[in-house]
C-alpha cells in the first residue's frame, strides 16, 4: 500500500480532480477526503476506496482527527470572494491550523494549491519563481498569500498556476463569455500573453509535487510551458457565445473602447484589464522534475471541455 493521503478541497472544480486522480493512481494509496458537507461530493469520490471525514478549515479539532494517520496532504480547499472575514478564517488562519494539525500527526509532505493573483496585477513576462514580490490585490489573494507562508514555514511545497480551465470551471471560460456578450463585438485584447493549464494537468502536478522525491519546498509556478497568445483565448470564448447565441456580431471592439463601454463596471474592468496585461510565468520543474505530463496546447486541450462549457451555458 503506498502513502496515505488527505485531500481538502475535494467538492472544488481543482480538488475534484485531484481526488480522482489520486483515486485512480497505479499505486494503491489509501485516499481521504476533508469535506464539509460528504454530500456535495461528485458520485465518482464515493467509492470503497476512498475515506471521507467531515471537517472544517474553522474547526482546528476536525483538522486533527482528519490528519491523525496520513503521510501526506494536498491542501486544496479555499474561500473565494465573498468578504475579508470569512477569508482570513478559512485561508490564513484555517490553513495554520491544518498545518499545525499535520505536522503533529506526523505528516511528511504538504503540498497546497495557491494563486499566480498573490503577485497582484502584471505584466509578467516569462517571470520565474522567486523573482516576484507579493503584492495581492484582493482579500482572497492577501489571505491565500498569507497560508502560503504558514505552508512553507512548515517546509511544504505552494503551486502557483494562473488561469485554470476545463470540466468543471464555472468562473473562468463563463466568466470570459459573459464578458464578451457585453460587447457589440468581437474584443481585440491586442498582444499580451497569459499562463493557463488544464485542471487535469493541474491535478497531475499536485499528485505528483505530493508523491514526487523531487519536489523541492517553496513554491512552484505551474502552467502549460507555451504561453497562450489572448487572441487565442478570445477566441474560444467566441466560439462558446456564438454557438449559444447564434447572433451575429459587430466589428472588434479595442481594449480603450471596451473600458469606456464598462465604465462603472468594476467585476467587468478588472478582468478587462487582465486579459490586456502579460501573465506569463516560466517554470518547468513541475514537468521535468515531477514525472508529469502537461497536455496538450490550450486550443487542443480546451476542445476536449467545449461540449461541458456548451451544456453549462445552455443551462445558465
Amino acid at each position: 500500500m503506498g502513502p496515505r493521503i488527505l485531500i481538502t478541497g475535494a467538492t472544488g472544480f481543482i480538488g475534484a480532480r485531484v481526488a480522482a486522480t489520486a483515486a485512480s493512481a497505479k499505486e494503491p494509496t489509501h485516499v481521504r477526503l476533508l469535506v464539509r458537507r460528504p454530500e456535495d461530493l461528485p458520485g465518482e469520490l464515493s467509492s470503497p476506496g476512498t475515506e471521507t471525514v467531515r471537517g472544517d478549515l474553522r474547526d482546528p479539532e476536525s483538522l486533527r482527527r482528519a490528519c491523525a494517520g496520513t503521510d501526506v496532504l494536498i491542501h486544496c480547499a479555499s474561500a473565494v470572494g465573498g468578504d475579508e472575514e470569512l477569508a482570513r478564517a478559512v485561508n490564513d488562519e484555517g490553513t495554520r491550523a491544518l498545518v499545525d494539525a499535520a505536522a503533529a500527526a506526523g505528516v511528511t509532505r504538504i503540498v497546497s494549491l495557491s494563486t499566480a493573483s498573490v503577485h497582484g496585477r502584471g505584466p509578467f513576462r516569462a517571470a520565474a519563481p522567486g523573482t516576484l514580490p507579493l503584492a495581492p490585490g484582493s482579500a482572497t489573494s492577501r489571505t491565500r498569500a498569507a497560508g502560503d507562508r504558514h505552508v512553507m514555514d512548515a517546509g511544504g511545497t505552494v503551486l502557483r498556476p494562473h488561469l485554470v480551465y476545463g470540466t468543471g470551471d464555472r468562473q473562468l471560460i463563463p466568466g470570459l463569455v459573459r464578458l464578451l456578450a457585453a460587447l457589440p463585438g468581437p474584443l481585440d485584447g491586442g498582444t499580451s500573453l497569459h499562463s493557463l493549464i488544464d485542471v487535469d494537468s493541474l491535478a497531475g502536478a499536485l499528485l505528483g509535487a505530493a508523491l514526487s522525491p523531487a519536489t523541492e519546498p517553496g513554491p512552484y509556478y505551474v502552467q502549460h510551458p507555451d504561453p497562450v497568445p489572448v487572441g487565442e483565448l478570445l477566441a474560444a470564448g467566441e466560439e462558446l457565445l456564438g454557438r449559444r447565441t447564434g447572433r451575429t456580431r459587430g466589428p472588434a471592439v479595442d481594449v480603450t473602447t471596451a473600458r469606456a463601454l464598462f465604465a462603472g463596471v468594476p467585476f467587468a474592468l478588472h478582468h478587462l484589464d487582465m486579459l490586456a496585461t502579460d501573465h506569463w510565468f516560466a517554470d518547468d520543474r513541475p514537468w521535468r522534475e515531477l514525472g508529469r505530463d502537461p497536455g496538450p496546447g490550450f486550443t487542443a486541450g480546451f476542445a476536449d471541455h467545449v461540449p461541458w462549457y456548451r451544456g453549462l451555458l445552455e443551462r445558465s
